[in-house]
């Protein structure tokens, strides 16, 4: 945490660089690089061969200039086309953009039911909006290097709303209320005082969250996916956009109980959604990790009788949502469109954080919390309120200046739809197709304890490439083959920086899985290890630097396409002087590259294609406020990969459409096992002592420079069940270990020295 008040969100910071545009050289020379490990030799001369024409032939330069040109006036080349990237699909956001945090238990037992849990997530959460809003949230900072804060002003009161033509978003950055979700039916009240200050107390909140649940049981079980409005936010984009707008254009409003565009409004502009789930989650024994993740990522689907009676109806995906299981176990689902994992994992590791100086205050009152909000003087629930001179405003405006305050109204309200035919069969129909969703697609979890980031790391490895490397050799181990592997980089150290993108795969990660997968000497395959986990963690400190090329290529690629589209409706202008893309650039770039009415070829060879079909999509989202954390995949033939890796352990939690998404998790912990005692077997050999050499008798085998055991975390029974577990690979009908397979060949070896005797019977 930064203490001096330059380090603040809201004062002046030094100037944070833009994202670089390289040399168009380097950019393809990456380009070639990050394929070469994903083609045959012919693919790739081929695409080499494209390559060079498109940097020689004139189209390379011209988009370079174009870029170029276009990111004179803006704070990042590439914002305007990522955001666009991830606002124009019509596919459901659920399952194919939010991702989940599960988080850890509250630090609390006491406080760990539903409604205390969900009130100290609140009264947190207010106070970081609190001390984001006044400018004293500190800054993010990576080795001293100050990261870009602005994502954080896009995380709440935002909503997606959806089109015809994909979605847009909007953002409230005055909201001060709250929506809560229980069996599906919506509340709301007000949270923030016109300075942002929380207007609740911990038990009025939980008064209110207790007044909310017993409203919502009222409504029968069978009832309530009947009245869910939210399921709508699951539908396809256009189909709830066609519904949206009914709503908002009066044409369904038959003289209801109330208004459905003004319930709209005040979902719209909460600051965050709270769901309040009817359902426990299991305990770890019977898949209960998997129905954790599985609640967050997309709610759950039960039918009884015929009735949808699942927590899936008791969502809003278009917002931030904090949902809080029946028992208190608690998570995120965010909406990916204009933040990314980094910025939500800040907000839930200080909201965490402030729940175990909570509970040191319980313990120690002179203690301090980590928000500096303080009780609204306002507040209906304060010690001294002090009275408004001016009648209230809208929901979830402001207030005005102080001495000119609204009387704030915490009493929650229960926003009454008007439901429809039209708009009943609409939730009907979402219901059933996001119960589809949920059939077609599986989430799995591993949480290995074997060991984590210490193991690694007193080993001389990265963390990070470490775990990517096993996810190559799980895969091809399953599968015999290597694809194209994503994972994010940050690159908040620019200005408005999102994230670039690491392609694991490559000629050393390939021959690392070769390696691993041969006779070779335990010696040899850790060497391959080493290696491609020395390039992997080069690659990511170029990426994190914008030094990718993915991004670059992105961004050349959609002004092509503006400039054909431009010049297909409007002529010779192009996009130059009064296109869709509001910049000025030379028109005869754009006029030359219109002349052919196609993108380059760069664009449509084979290759692009490839690099952009990420089999394997993964992310490294770790703190020591999350449990498990994850994503729905990326493609059909994919998994969605999310994984933490703490000091001991490594969390893992994989989704697929059903692409034994177990097994290759079982393959994944079978090959750390089995990676483990290699790296052990070797230490040992390098370590060895004269017999006179001290021994622990309570720790057994000790690194002898650090005193630490070497030894898994796992009992000696459990590791040689969970070696490769009976998933066999080639033309073996079982994988050995190293060990037995040197045993067998030393015993061959042996046996042919000498002159065989003949036995004969006496």
């Amino acid at each position: 945490m930064v203490a001096d008040s330059e380090a603040r969100v809201g004062n002046p910071s030094p100037e944070l660089p833009k994202l670089p545009i390289p040399p168009l050289a380097d950019t393809l020379a990456r380009y070639l690089a990050s394929l070469k490990a994903l083609q045959s030799h012919k693919e790739h001369e081929r695409t080499k061969r494209v390559v060079r024409e498109f940097e020689v032939g004139g189209e390379g330069e011209r988009c370079q200039r174009m870029l170029e040109e276009y990111a004179k006036d803006r704070d990042s080349f590439v914002e305007e086309f990522w955001d666009e990237s991830y606002l124009s699909g019509s596919d459901p956001v659920v399952l194919n953009l939010n991702p989940f945090f599960l988080l850890e238990d509250d630090p609390t037992p006491a406080r760990g039911n539903q409604l205390m849990r969900a009130t100290s997530l609140i009264l947190a959460s207010l106070g970081f909006v609190h001390d984001l809003r006044t400018g004293v949230l500190p800054k993010d900072q990576f080795r001293g290097v100050p990261l870009d804060m602005y994502q954080y002003s896009r995380m709440f009161g935002t909503v997606r709303i959806p089109t015809e033509t994909g979605c847009r978003t909007e953002i409230d950055p005055l909201s001060r209320h709250i929506v809560v979700m229980s069996r599906g039916q919506f509340y709301w009240f007000e949270a923030l005082d016109h300075s942002h200050r929380p207007l609740l107390t911990e038990h009025s909140l939980h008064s209110i969250l207790s007044a909310i649940v017993t409203d919502s049981a009222k409504l029968p079980a069978n009832e309530v996916a009947r009245s869910s409005f939210g399921v709508l936010t699951t539908e396809n984009r256009k189909v709830w956009a066609g519904l949206r707008r009914g709503i908002l254009d009066g044409d369904w409003k038959e003289g209801g109980q109330g208004s459905n565009k003004e319930n709209l409004e005040i979902v719209d502009k909460a600051l965050f959604v709270v769901c309040l789930d009817h359902e426990d989650f299991e305990g770890s024994e019977g898949g209960g990790m998997e129905k954790m993740c599985e609640t967050l990522l997309c709610g759950t689907s039960r039918v009884v009788n015929g009735v949808q009676v699942g927590t899936c109806t008791n969502r809003y995906y278009d917002k931030l949502q904090i949902i809080v299981a029946k028992n208190g176990a608690a998570g995120i689902n965010f909406e990916h469109s204009l933040v990314d994992g980094h910025t939500v994992l800040r907000f839930v590791g200080d909201v965490y954080t402030d729940l175990i100086l909570r509970f040191a205050k319980s313990i120690n009152p002179s203690s301090s919390t980590l928000f500096q909000a303080k009780l609204s003087p306002y507040s209906p629930h304060g010690p001294g309120k002090k009275r408004p001179t001016s009648p209230t405003g809208a929901a979830g405006g402001s207030g005005g200046e102080e001495g000119d305050e609204a009387d704030y109204d915490t009493t929650p309200k229960k926003l009454e739809w008007n439901l429809t035919p039209q708009l009943r069969l609409g939730i009907r129909f979402a219901e059933s197709r996001i119960s589809d969703l949920i059939c077609q697609n599986e989430v799995k979890a591993l949480e290995f304890g074997g060991y984590g980031k210490n193991f690694i790391t007193r080993h001389g490895f990265s963390p990070d490439a470490f775990v990517q490397m096993a996810f190559q050799a799980a895969y091809f181990l399953l599968y015999g083959r290597t694809e194209c592997t994503y994972e994010p980089a940050m690159v908040k150290t620019f200005k408005h920086g999102r994230t670039e993108a690491i392609r694991t795969v490559r000629p050393e990660s390939v021959d690392f899985v070769a390696t691993y997968t041969s006779d070779e000497s335990p010696r040899k395959k850790i060497e391959a290890l080493r290696k491609a986990c020395k390039v992997h963690t080069e690659l990511t400190k170029q990426c994190s630097k914008g030094l990718g090329q993915d991004r670059i290529l992105y961004a050349m690629y959609c002004l092509a396409n503006k400039a054909l589209s431009s010049t297909a409706s409007k002529g010779k202008n192009g996009i130059g002087k009064n296109g869709d893309s509001g910049y000025e650039s030379d028109d005869s770039d754009e006029v030359e590259m219109s002349t052919t009415m196609q993108l380059p070829a760069i664009f449509r060879d084979p290759g692009y294609a490839t690099l952009n079909h990420s089999t394997l999509s993964t992310s490294n989202c770790g703190n020591p406020a999350l449990r498990l954390f994850g994503f729905g995949p990326v493609v059909a033939d994919g998994f969605g990969m999310g994984y933490i890796i703490k000091d001991e352990s490594i969390s893992v939690c994989a989704s697929s459409k059903h692409l034994q998404t177990q097994r290759f998790l079982d393959t994944l912990q079978a090959y750390l096992l089995d990676v483990q005692k290699l790296i052990i077997q070797l230490f040992k050999d390098a370590n060895v002592r004269r017999s006179e050499t001290f021994v622990d008798h309570q720790l057994g085998i000790v690194d002898s420079r650090t005193g630490k055991p070497l030894k898994s975390n796992l009992s000696r029974e459990d590791q040689e069940e969970q070696v490769y577990g009976g998933y066999g690979f080639f033309d073996s009908g079982e994988v050995q270990s190293e060990t037995a397979m040197r045993e067998r060949a030393l015993r061959r070896q042996k046996s042919a020295v000498g002159t065989r005797l003949t036995l004969h019977d006496y």
